[in-house]
């Protein structure tokens, strides 16, 4: 097991909570909570050791132009593809974007 941390600049805070996925089906599970305004801050806790390249890629790519709402992110991944984590995160946004 591995605990990784990011930050990204990021807007306001979102109005609410967002919860998708569930890590018990071998999936990885997303937990969105709003944040301190201008941060976005998310850790990653997976199985999978050494893999902080390909999340910080990951991550890089989707907020990459974007200003994603000021969020606590907590994902709790067991072994999840990227297009899983990007779909899951995706779907957890729009949660909170839909106020």
């Amino acid at each position: 097991m591995e605990t990784l941390s990011f930050e990204f600049p990021a807007g306001q805070p979102a109005r609410q909570r967002a919860q998708v996925g569930c890590v018990g089906s071998g999936d990885l599970e997303v937990l969105l909570e709003p944040g301190p305004a201008g941060r976005l801050n998310i850790q990653v806790v997976t199985s999978v050791n050494g893999s902080a390249e390909r999340w910080r890629h990951l991550f890089e790519r989707m907020f990459a132009g974007a200003e994603p709402p000021a969020l606590n992110v907590d994902i709790h991944d067991f072994g999840a593809t990227p297009g899983v984590v990007r779909l899951r995160l995706e779907q957890a946004l729009e949660e909170v974007s839909n106020v």
